[in-house]
């Protein structure tokens, strides 16, 4: 059974960065596609990026490419979300997912972290 862990989260303020880490243990995270996804009160999850093998990314959302990037670290098997240039409407809960390809939708994700908080704010 995969497990996924998510930490990193925090407040931050505005212009801040962030890197969030998702971990798994007992699994070797190389074997699936990972997603990164976030919910903002009231809101739908929404998927940010998704990373398959050592370098495949994918952007699912227009409002952070040129901010966010995802990499994986297979040594440490962690997958992890890069965010620069932080604004307030990124605060949100922030999700790692599993599978066995890349998907912007959520109900496709088999395996989900408990998420992390993240607030941007002055």
């Amino acid at each position: 059974q995969l497990q996924l862990v998510e930490s990193g989260g925090g407040l931050v303020q505005p212009g801040g960065s962030l890197r969030l880490s998702c971990a798994a243990s007992g699994v070797t995270l190389g074997y699936y596609a990972i997603g990164w996804f976030r919910q903002a009160p009231g809101k739908e999850r929404e998927g940010l990026l998704c990373i398959v093998g050592s370098d495949g990314s994918t952007y699912f959302a227009d409002s952070v490419k040129g901010r966010f990037t995802i990499s994986r670290d297979n040594a440490k098997n962690a997958v992890y979300l890069q965010m620069n240039s932080l604004k307030p409407e990124d605060t949100a809960v922030y999700y790692c997912a599993a599978q066995s390809r890349c998907s912007q939708w959520p109900d496709e994700y088999t395996y989900w972290g408990q998420g992390t908080q993240v607030t941007v704010s002055s």
